[in-house]
């Protein structure tokens, strides 16, 4: 599987971790992210992201800011993303579930690094339960 993740200077370490992680189980990463803590601009970091998304080079996004606010707002700009602002591994779960959600937004500031590998593990091993949901996915969109 192929990940494409970014972050602002408020989520070196979480990337970190989170890439660590993810390396160890064979996934492809694509890091957008800064490595300093020299304040950035976030949507520098999630537009590339929402980009590999969008065009499919990548299956799923990872975006983390301060609040995971911003940076899931300029992820969600861009057709098809579904950028979901996640504190828990429940919200992960069902933002993939019920909103067929291919971004997860982490605030690094309200979570602990565990606490996102854990949402980042949930998320990317979580189905879309389509049915009823897959209409309101469809609804979504602007198109």
């Amino acid at each position: 599987m192929k990940i494409s993740i970014g972050n602002d200077h408020a989520g070196p370490d979480y990337k970190k971790a989170i890439v660590t992680f993810l390396e160890q189980k064979g996934y492809q990463i694509f890091n957008h992210g800064t490595d300093t803590f020299d304040s950035v601009d976030y949507p520098d970091f999630g537009h590339p992201v929402a980009i590999d998304v969008e065009t499919k080079k990548a299956d799923f996004g990872i975006v983390i800011c301060g609040s995971g606010n911003g940076i899931a707002m300029s992820a969600n700009k861009h057709q098809g993303i579904r950028a979901a602002l996640c504190w828990t591994k429940e919200i992960a779960a069902l933002a993939r579930q019920h909103n067929d959600a291919n971004v997860i937004s982490i605030p690094a500031r309200y979570t602990s690094i565990q606490q996102a590998v854990d949402m980042v593990d949930t998320f990317l091993n979580t189905a879309f339960e389509g049915g009823r949901h897959a209409t309101r996915v469809d609804k979504i969109s602007c198109n």
